[in-house]
């Protein structure tokens, strides 16, 4: 079976761009690889972008983009998923230049936001520069994680265990509810997801790993005593995968996770556990103003 090797781009419908660029570069520590009036493209690490904000009415993510190992897994992939009933589209080689990539095939998942599959990411001549000094954890783990709130968790089952070859992490109890945690790398998770009733649907978080404590609290700092972003989530420690973290709201609305010392599972060793609670401390949800 092919398998999906990291999560590799996001795309973001925003309103305003400029708030976009300052939470960005200013508070995450993500470098500018290209701004005009309708888009800004932001790195933080040698791959020419990693997230593609564009200007839109709608706000919050619009599409995964999923890395692959080449070219015949992409016509593997879409068998796969055209055999399961979804509708896949090869799309065209313009279109894949403009991701940053040598091929794309894309699809809807069941609750209609758009995934990408593709190989051959482009790779900037440049240095990564962050400015505020950040050191990103990706590599073989990709961009980061994100976590999406779904109606259906059976069916995102089968789309990301059946047919894309994720495999399980663990579960977290949240309540009557499950959050089911997943991972295509050694990163602890790459995507997880909940079917939170009555919750918006979508993309809940993206988070972004960086190598030191002190450049968490830093930003967090930013966050407490300049209010550099509306603080979601204070700063704490998860308890499947062990990262030390805090939440803010993202100019678009949906959140940005923002930690460090993330676990890094071996499949020869790994079992899933299932916990009672999703942190050992801290962590606490705040109030919306």
């Amino acid at each position: 079976m092919p398998e999906v090797r990291s999560l590799g781009y996001v795309v973001i419908s925003a309103g305003d761009l400029d708030a976009w660029e300052t939470f960005a570069t200013g508070l995450i520590g993500l470098q500018v690889a290209e701004r005009t009036p309708d888009r800004l493209r932001l790195r933080n690490d040698r791959s020419w972008y990693r997230l593609d904000v564009q200007r839109g009415d709608a706000e919050g993510v619009t599409t995964l983009g999923w890395e692959v190992g080449g070219p015949q897994e992409l016509v593997e992939f879409a068998k796969i998923l055209e055999s399961a009933g979804y509708d896949v589209t090869e799309e065209s080689a313009d279109f894949a230049r403009d991701r940053g990539a040598m091929g794309v095939i894309s699809f809807l998942d069941p609750d209609g936001l758009r995934v990408e599959l593709f190989y051959g990411q482009k790779i900037d001549r440049s240095v990564f520069v962050s400015p505020t000094g950040a050191r990103f954890v990706t590599g073989d783990g990709g961009l980061g994680h994100v976590f999406q709130l779904v109606n259906d968790e059976e069916k995102h089952r089968q789309l990301y265990f059946d047919l894309l070859g994720f495999k399980l992490s663990d579960y977290i109890e949240f309540g009557p509810i499950f959050g089911v945690f997943t991972h295509c790398n050694p990163r602890h998770h790459s995507f997880a997801f909940a079917a939170v009733p009555n919750a918006p649907k979508g993309i809940g978080h993206i988070m972004f790993e960086v190598d030191d404590i002190d450049t968490v609290g830093r930003a967090y700092d930013k966050v407490v005593k300049q209010n550099a972003a509306p603080l979601a989530i204070s700063f704490g420690r998860h308890s499947n995968d062990q990262m030390m973290s805090f939440y803010v709201n993202s100019p678009s609305g949906f959140q940005i996770e923002f930690g460090t010392g993330g676990l890094l599972i071996d499949d020869d060793t790994w079992r899933p556990w299932r916990y009672d609670v999703p942190n050992f401390w801290g962590h606490e949800h705040q109030k919306r103003a």
